[in-house]
């Protein structure tokens, strides 16, 4: 079998049925993956963890990876729904408040599974459609391009591509280390403090 059919599901759930035992791999898989991480992670364990038989486990995905593509397809899309929702909002304010409101809003995209987007950003290969979750990253990006071609007469003089790469990289970094790594930078009393600081370092860098 050719590397880019391991990645594919076998068949779509047409049947109410058929898209529960869907749901209950991709579940089990991200559960595996945070308590066991992706080496250790096999499709025997995912089909013990989600209560069906290994031989319906393969009537539905051909490999542990294309179960991984599946829950980063999941997981992404979780992320991107809480991007989306800053997209209307931040962009008729001024800087100094769009930018809070991203860098929050970034926070808590990084809530979603905290846990399980680590093993998925430091474990899992990043080829193919595994390397689906950078897609995050890329709305990300255009939403910080279109923002700052929009405001550019309140900027300083500045190549706009460079700055937008520049202000994602930055902030994923920032929001994922504190979230991930050192969740305690973000304890009550704690998180608008760091939310403030990062404010500080990109909107003095913009303008």
């Amino acid at each position: 079998m050719d590397k880019k059919a391991l990645l594919e599901p076998r068949k779509a759930a047409s049947q109410q049925r058929s898209r529960a035992t869907i749901e209950a791999l991709v579940e089990a898989t991200a559960r595996v993956l945070i308590r066991e991480g992706f080496d250790q992670a096999n499709t025997n364990r995912i089909a013990q963890e989600a209560g069906v038989s290994i031989g319906s486990l393969y009537q539905y995905f051909p490999s542990k990876e294309s179960l991984v593509v599946a829950v980063i397809e999941r997981h992404k899309g979780e992320m991107v729904d809480v991007l989306r929702r800053t997209l209307d909002k931040v962009a008729s304010m001024p800087i100094d408040r769009a930018v809070r409101e991203l860098i929050k809003t970034m926070i808590e995209a990084h809530r979603v599974n905290p846990g399980l987007h680590r093993v998925l950003v430091e474990e899992t290969p990043r080829t193919g459609r595994l390397g689906a979750i950078d897609s995050f990253d890329n709305e990300f990006y255009e939403l910080i391009r279109a923002y700052l071609e929009q405001h550019k007469t309140s900027l300083r003089p500045m190549d706009l591509e460079l700055a937008t790469y520049i202000c994602v990289r930055v902030t994923e970094a920032l929001t994922h280390g504190a979230v991930v790594e050192s969740p305690e930078r973000l304890n009550e009393g704690r998180v608008e403090t760091f939310i403030d600081e990062v404010t500080t370092l990109i909107t003095r860098y913009l303008a």
